[in-house]
């Protein structure tokens, strides 16, 4: 009996180290494929293992450097286009997003933002959503996404 419990331990304490060995991993801050946004003082996406946590997006058209025109519902769009460019970068989807942090200007505008938001998640990602006072470049909405690259 002595000796099953030697390699149970031996069993244990060798799962425990692999496992330890495993959630040590070195975050890798990806630059911006955006030429204006390389040299910003953040980067699009810093990828931990698997994971990818996306910086804040807005409606801006990134070859004109504006916000979008058309209100919550084209910059909306436009904010989810621009999370589609980031992620395609390193070889994901839309499908790939596990969490969604969003942020209206306005609260009233949630209605507006939903309606287009759930044409292009319908896996239903976790969510946050609410209003703050002001955002960049004065836009409406930001998003910031979570996502899990699957090999």
């Amino acid at each position: 009996m002595e000796n099953y419990s030697i390699i149970i331990f031996i069993c244990l304490l060798t799962s425990t180290t692999e496992l330890m060995a495993q959630q040590v991993e070195i975050p890798i801050f990806h630059k911006s494929h955006v030429e204006r946004k390389k040299n910003a003082p953040f980067s699009d996406a810093v990828q931990v293992g698997n994971l990818f946590f996306l910086s804040g997006q807005i409606g801006m058209d990134n070859h004109k450097s504006e916000v979008v025109s058309g209100g919550i519902t084209a910059e909306t769009e436009q904010t989810i286009h621009n999370i589609q460019e980031v992620l395609r970068q390193h070889g994901m989807e839309l499908e790939n997003v596990i969490k969604c942090t969003v942020i209206l200007r306005n609260i009233d505008d949630f209605a507006a933002f939903n309606e287009v938001y759930t044409g292009y998640f319908p896996q239903k990602p976790v969510r946050t959503t609410f209003a703050a006072s002001g955002l960049a470049m004065d836009a409406k909405i930001e998003i910031e996404v979570v996502a899990v690259k699957i090999e």
